[in-house]
């Protein structure tokens, strides 16, 4: 058995629609061999995601195609490990619970100026010191502000985020404590770069997050040191907010056709 996930466009669904939906995948399910586990519904951009476990994507879609005849746009098989750390636990729905919870989540990635030097500079064993202690100050801001470690990149982290508010508020966190702790093996502060991206978890390229992962590190990539980077995206889903989003331009970066325009939050 694998898991897949797929994407539906529902323009004029209501949650009552999709929860009946659901209702009608579950009751024919057992014939297919597949077992719907939960779905996600953005009533503001119109689109449902459903995660379900089957034997293979075809089985699937058969299930939709049989019990109401909304078949995905998209359908793609993903990772258990990779799923949990992008969205979190995945608790099975109840046939009939009305969901209307976006599966859009926001991408945070830092990276630690002059890390590669760090090892010449100070030696092994002191640059461990330095890099845990770098560890504890993002995690703990993770821990604080409901965000999900995806993985750890050698010289920073990549975090995941059911909230674009929460994401934001983590990184000017981040950046307060990184300012305000001096490291004693470096008689200074570590400096890190954070950039921020969001997107849905199916993508063009059939990849889970596939395109807001790579704008979120090529953003933070660009960022200079002490600052935090963020596409337009995170800045237009955060409007309305008190954070001071400063510095719009558009950046050309690696990978991606068209520029990007991003904003530097303001954090001190």
């Amino acid at each position: 058995m694998g898991l897949y996930m797929d994407r539906h466009d529902v323009v004029g669904a209501t949650p009552e629609d999709l929860a009946q939906a659901h209702i009608q995948d579950v009751a024919i399910q057992d014939k297919y061999g597949v077992r719907y586990l939960t779905y996600w519904f953005d009533p503001h951009a119109q689109t449902v995601f459903c995660l379900a476990e089957a034997p293979n994507a075809e089985a699937a879609q058969r299930v939709h195609q049989e019990s109401h005849g909304l078949v995905a746009n998209r359908i793609i098989d993903v990772d258990p490990n990779v799923m949990s750390n992008f969205l979190g636990t995945i608790e099975e729905s109840r046939p009939g619970d009305l969901l209307a919870e976006s599966a859009l989540r926001t991408i945070l990635f830092t990276d630690m100026e002059g890390s590669t030097a760090l090892n010449q500079l100070i030696g092994d064993a002191r640059a461990m010191d330095v890099l845990r202690g770098h560890d504890k100050i993002i995690r703990d801001a993770l821990a604080t502000s409901g965000g999900r470690e995806v993985k750890h990149t050698g010289d920073g982290l990549m975090a995941s985020f059911a909230s674009v508010v929460r994401a934001a508020e983590c990184s000017i966190k981040i950046q307060q404590e990184f300012a305000a702790h001096r490291d004693p093996e470096l008689n200074g502060s570590i400096r890190v770069r954070i950039g921020l991206a969001a997107g849905e978890p199916v993508t063009e390229h059939d990849d889970l997050f596939g395109a807001a992962v790579q704008l979120s590190s090529r953003i933070c990539g660009a960022a200079e040191p002490a600052t935090i980077l963020a596409s337009s995206t995170v800045r237009d889903l955060a409007i309305g907010k008190t954070f001071e989003w400063v510095e719009p331009r558009e950046m050309s970066l690696r990978g991606f056709e068209e520029a990007v325009r991003v904003y530097n939050l303001r954090w001190a």
